[in-house]
């Protein structure tokens, strides 16, 4: 599997956590922890590439780095 880089972060709306994989187009999860909407994305990932090997639809590379991690 890729690694892809996955935000995780609180919403008041929610009031709980939400993961996503921003290389992976509505790929997202909720969770009352972090390691609750962690575990979550993960499950949706694994989904998420196997609906796309099924269907053909091209699976892109992990490109997505936050720009903390940039190089300038």
């Amino acid at each position: 599997m890729k690694d892809y880089h996955i935000n995780i972060f609180y919403s008041d709306d929610d009031e709980g956590y939400i993961a996503d994989i921003p290389d992976l187009k509505n790929c997202s999860a909720f969770g009352k922890t972090p390691n609750d909407a962690l575990q979550q994305v993960l499950i949706a990932q694994k989904l998420w590439l196997e609906e796309a090997k099924n269907s053909n639809i091209p699976i892109p590379k992990p490109q997505y780095r936050p720009i903390i991690y940039q190089v300038v």
